[in-house]
């Protein structure tokens, strides 16, 4: 039996709830880097939160003691923002199960994905105005959780889209 985003599953006899996510890109954006499920739970020790990576661009697995995908350079060039269309993909599917599911606690998963680093506004105005966006040309560029701090400034950004919960419930619980 399935449940949409924003539904209630409820406890089927210990069995590990599997989900299915299928992402596509926006014509208009920047392909896509990975698809995560975040997990948020209540255990005897309170709220709990962890972010799986569930599907990563260009075929990469994901590892399986990290749950993380590889890290990918932003292929961005910091002359004209243009990106290169081949880092990332234009649709990540996969099906997914709770390598932590505890049947006796509450929780909640939800499907966020990140697209491929692109300039942010701020970087796109000071290349138009012929000023560099850097402020230290020498330091390298790497990805950071969905912002790539170079100097004090953020020049490149990770656009991203998330879905509605889905509510898991066990059967004691009120």
């Amino acid at each position: 039996m399935g449940v949409p985003m924003g539904g209630q599953l409820n406890q089927t006899q210990n069995e590990i709830p599997e989900f299915v996510v299928w992402a596509t890109r926006d014509p208009k954006s920047a392909p896509l880097e990975r698809v995560q499920i975040i997990k948020g739970w209540l255990s005897s020790t309170g709220v709990q939160e962890r972010v799986y990576d569930v599907a990563c661009a260009n075929g990469m697995k994901v590892n399986q003691a990290s749950h993380r995908c590889p890290e990918v350079a932003p292929s961005v060039n910091l002359e004209d923002c243009s990106y290169d269309e081949q880092v990332g993909s234009v649709e990540l599917k996969t099906r997914w199960q709770d390598p932590g599911f505890d049947s006796s606690e509450r929780a909640f998963y939800y499907v966020r994905v990140l697209e491929s680093p692109i300039c942010r506004w701020s970087t796109w105005d000071a290349i138009r105005a012929g000023v560099d966006p850097r402020t230290d040309k020498d330091q390298t560029i790497k990805p950071l959780e969905g912002v790539t701090p170079v100097g004090d400034k953020d020049i490149l950004i990770q656009e991203r889209a998330w879905s509605s919960p889905i509510w898991y419930q066990p059967s004691s619980s009120g």
